[in-house]
């Protein structure tokens, strides 16, 4: 039996070493160029190599984006980018345009993993992709889990999907509305999810002026197929967003190893399945659903808050910076204040939460609170605190309280 590789998404260093510390077997992210994200931060060269050191350090592997649909003048320094990551030791490239996959097979040699923007839905066009070179395929959003285990079998080629993340209701992705509202390519790394916002609809007479949201989808989970993806030898679950925060990395790569480990021993039950799902709705989303996991999307999958998405239970407060037997150094995404009721994530086990009693700045200044962005050193509250092993990278939340902001930013969360 195949066990999955988990693959998660990573804007920047930080959540690359995030997503591997709370579980990724491998992390794909963009460079400067060719990729379809313009707008999250991107790796640098420099970034690029630490962050291939860091995941093969720890046993993970990074596949990078070359997936925009490219027009000649973009192809300038692909060759000599190719190559360079060819000499980092990548371990694949995703790519969605046959004129990149020429340029990337002619000068270089790293593995070609086919997008999901190619919109490969049926095992003749797979035959056709493999004959090409590619080594796997990131199939359509559009098949469930058993036609792509059959894409596989049939082609004798490696299927990887997406088990969880934001869906475009464009067809494989191909969507052009940024184009034409924002001057912004979406193929080539411009999209600013125009469909995410509310539209009015002005009926024929003239007079209704509806507000409405129609051409957002819901999110997709796929924690209640895990056993589905191991009988069709899928062999990556990929998670959706790289322009997502620590605190949704860390969460979504504790809970889906947790699944895929538990289902490859033979203890995945309902409760595990239960507290999977109170997870998950810890964090900001705009409804959960299957997809077309299963059964095609209809017109249930359609997201239709306008009051905005859910922003779940709990709130993102900050990230661990560093930690002592008797302290944790903390940088602040949201306010804290003596009295607030935190959690931190480890990267494995249950929360540790304490409510705060004391915060200092990092002078030794004794504080009743202190504002977001900022960095403070909280007092372990007890033995019971101190004997668990917290680590750097280990995100905090905290529970909703009036006046709270409740958005989700990173790894520290209020209870």
């Amino acid at each position: 039996m195949l066990k999955p590789e988990l693959l998660a998404p990573a804007k920047n260093l930080e959540r690359l070493k995030v997503a591997i510390a709370y579980g990724a077997d491998a992390v794909y992210l963009g460079g400067q160029n060719y990729g379809l994200r313009a707008r999250a931060d991107n790796f640098t060269d420099s970034e690029l190599a630490q962050g291939v050191a860091f995941a093969h350090q720890h046993d993970a592997k990074i596949y990078v984006t070359l997936n925009a649909f490219l027009h000649d003048a973009d192809f300038e320094g692909l060759i000599d980018y190719c190559q360079f990551l060819e000499s980092l030791g990548v371990d694949g490239v995703i790519v969605s345009d046959l004129g990149v996959i020429r340029v990337v097979q002619r000068n270089s040699n790293l593995p070609i993993h086919l997008s999901t923007q190619a919109s490969c839905l049926n095992s003749y066009s797979a035959l056709l992709w493999k004959k090409m070179g590619v080594k796997r395929l990131i199939v359509g959003r559009e098949l469930s889990i058993a036609e792509a285990g059959l894409i596989g079998e049939q082609s004798g080629i490696d299927v990887e999907m997406f088990a969880h993340g934001a869906m475009c209701m464009a067809y494989s992705g191909h969507c052009t509305i940024s184009n034409f509202t924002a001057g912004r390519d979406s193929n080539r790394g411009g999209c600013i999810q125009s469909c995410r916002l509310p539209y009015h609809l002005q009926s024929h007479d003239d007079k209704a002026d509806d507000l409405v949201s129609f051409m957002s989808s819901r999110d997709l989970w796929g924690i209640y197929q895990i056993g589905e993806f191991f009988n069709h030898n899928i062999c990556s679950l990929k998670i959706e967003g790289r322009m997502k925060s620590s605190f949704y990395v860390a969460l979504t790569c504790k809970v889906y190893r947790q699944l895929i480990d538990a289902y490859a021993v033979g203890t995945l039950d309902e409760q595990l399945l239960s507290q999977a799902a109170a997870e998950l709705q810890s964090i900001p989303n705009r409804d959960y659903f299957s997809g077309s996991l299963e059964t095609p999307a209809d017109k249930n999958s359609v997201f239709g808050q306008l009051s905005g998405i859910n922003t779940g239970t709990h709130c993102y407060l900050g990230m661990v910076m560093d930690t002592t037997s008797q302290e944790i150094i903390l940088r602040l995404i949201e306010p804290l204040a003596v009295g607030d009721k935190i959690e931190i994530i480890p990267f494995h086990g249950e929360p540790i939460g304490w409510q705060v009693n004391q915060i200092f700045s990092m002078t030794g200044e004794r504080l009743e609170s202190m504002r977001k962005d900022s960095i403070v050193r909280l007092p372990k509250p007890d033995d019971s605190v101190r004997s668990h092993n917290i680590t750097k990278l280990n995100v905090v939340r905290f529970t909703h309280s009036p006046g709270r902001s409740i958005l989700a930013k990173n790894l520290v969360r209020r209870v």
